[in-house]
């Protein structure tokens, strides 16, 4: 069974129909086709609720929750492994924090790291990106 990651920039594309949702849609069906598994840590997924408060509220950060409580995804925790890597890749890039926990999961899985952020260039030799 493939394995993808997903960073906030993937997930939020999906809810709002920004460009690359598409791409996003399709891994969710091949989720439920059972031939896909799909992680997001909970560090993504805290960022996924703040730019959704920020944006519009608490209504929409609930809708954003709610949605991604729907959805066929595996929330991983931020242990010491996950995080002394993630520590790992922001002191050797210039990435966010947040987004070094999407790469560090990549990393620890062995997976492709679906997103559109382009902060990720720095990381392509080290984990698979996928670009949306």
């Amino acid at each position: 069974m493939k394995a993808t990651v997903l960073d906030s920039y993937a997930v939020i594309s999906y809810l709002q129909q920004q460009e690359g949702y598409e791409t996003v849609a399709k891994i969710f069906e091949e989720c439920i086709a059972k031939d896909r598994e799909v992680f997001l840590c909970i560090v993504n997924w805290g960022e996924v609720i703040y730019q959704a408060l920020r944006r519009g509220g608490e209504n929409r950060a609930r809708l954003a929750e709610d949605t991604m409580r729907a959805l066929p995804i595996h929330l991983v925790e931020a242990n010491k492994d996950l995080t002394s890597q993630a520590a790992r890749f922001k002191a050797t890039n210039r990435m966010s924090y947040a987004d070094c926990f999407a790469a560090a999961l990549a990393a620890k899985k062995k997976c492709e790291l679906v997103t559109g952020d382009r902060e990720f260039k720095q990381v392509e030799k080290v984990i698979k990106v996928r670009w949306i």
